[in-house]
């Protein structure tokens, strides 16, 4: 900071979404540009808009809907290249973030409660466990909103009082996959009443968890995702990218960080989103603890012409050794938030030619790659990916090579 600079200025968005000015006050709900005023109050600056959904500041799951496209942007680039730069690091090339658009996530997690008279369903409250109860949303796709009235008025009559419950919707291939936690019909009745709800509102999938796992309630046909052209079936609780456009975005990155690679490693594989994005003349290895997901992809490889081979393994447990990573020419790796680092570990000892890492923490990321350029592995490209809009998330697509 310069002597001349405005104190009250809000110069930049951290990390966790607050502003923060020159002087190094973090204001909550402010736009790069805004200014404070002599009471504390903000000044509205150019790079702040009015938030779309009535439920802003309140809602937890969208706090940055103040910032325009330019500033959510540069706070996207920012997330990535503060922590690339903490571990001393800089790419060879930063591609500008790509963000999905509203109204197109196909996944959410909510929660529903019956307290006294009313009964409330939606996401939790910023920085709270308070319910919001949603009359409004920007990010979920419509058919998935378009549920949560009549959902609202079946768990109104089914619910207990006091008797939180976890509320899973994501958009499959047959429509919309609702898991209901927490929730325990009891008697006939009630089991009848589910599946009525659900051939009512066309569900794709409706099932209930009363603390033991998922149970069925309704499902007229096998529950599908598709995944580059291959159907896949898809588990309860199965994790999948949060929208389509975002997930081509990953694939088309990682694509061109695998680039001519024959022999790929396709670690934490899920369902296989990357596994069968990859051409038909790769061979590729696929492996996954979770044993529901590694199960899916399997059947699916079976039923394809593909050749690939799969594998139930605890990557933290039980990484792939240098040994057995020496025989691939490229490796992607998309671990859960909290990284890699056992299997780091085993890659920086090794030969492999290219390695893609995908990540959804900055933090975790930067450390991981720190560790393999240290062994000699070049961070050559970086894709920021906005998926979850308006939010502090941010996804990573990098590629490394030796």
């Amino acid at each position: 900071m310069t002597e001349t600079a405005d104190p009250d200025l809000i110069i930049r968005v951290a990390a966790k979404g607050d502003g923060v000015t020159a002087d190094g006050r973090h204001v909550a709900f402010s736009a790069p540009l805004d200014r404070l005023n002599d009471e504390g109050g903000l000044i509205k600056g150019p790079h702040h808009v009015d938030p779309p959904c009535q439920h802003f500041q309140s809602c937890g799951g969208c706090s940055l809907q103040q910032l325009d496209t330019e500033s959510y942007t540069q706070f996207l680039t920012d997330r990535v290249a503060y922590a690339l730069e903490g571990q001393g690091l800089l790419a060879e090339l930063m591609h500008p973030p790509r963000i999905s658009q509203p109204k197109t996530r196909i996944r959410a997690s909510l929660r529903a409660a019956k307290l006294g008279d009313q009964f409330k369903l939606g996401f939790s409250g910023a920085g709270s466990h308070r319910i919001v109860d949603l009359k409004q949303c920007e990010i979920m796709v419509p058919e998935m909103f378009d549920l949560l009235a009549p959902l609202r008025k079946f768990l109104k009559n089914a619910s207990r009082r006091k008797h939180d419950m976890n509320i899973e919707m994501t958009l499959v291939d047959q429509g919309i996959d609702l898991l209901i936690s927490n929730y325990e019909p009891e008697g006939l009745e009630q089991r009848e009443a589910l599946s009525d709800f659900a051939k009512a509102n066309g569900l794709a999938r409706l099932s209930v968890d009363g603390g033991y796992g998922p149970e069925t309630q309704w499902e007229p046909e096998p529950v599908t995702v598709t995944l580059s052209g291959t159907a896949v079936n898809f588990p309860h609780s199965g994790f999948l990218q949060p929208t389509h456009d975002g997930q081509k975005v990953l694939i088309a990155a990682m694509l061109e960080a695998v680039g001519d690679a024959k022999l790929v490693a396709d670690l934490f594989a899920g369902l296989g989103t990357f596994t069968f994005a990859l051409s038909a003349d790769k061979k590729v290895y696929a492996a996954e603890g979770a044993r529901d997901a590694i199960g899916s992809l399997k059947l699916a490889a079976n039923h394809s012409s593909r050749q690939i081979f799969c594998e139930h393994r605890d990557l933290f447990r039980r990484p792939l050794s240098v040994e057995e990573l020496n025989r691939f020419d490229a490796v992607i790796l998309d671990p859960p938030r909290a990284g890699a680092r056992e299997q780091i570990l085993q890659l920086a000892q090794s030969n492999v030619p290219k390695i893609c890492y995908i990540s959804c923490n900055p933090a975790s990321f930067a450390r991981d790659a720190k560790q393999l350029c240290e062994a000699g592995y070049k961070l050559e490209q970086v894709w920021p990916v906005g998926q979850f809009l308006w939010s502090t998330h941010v996804e990573i697509v990098s590629s490394f090579t030796r």
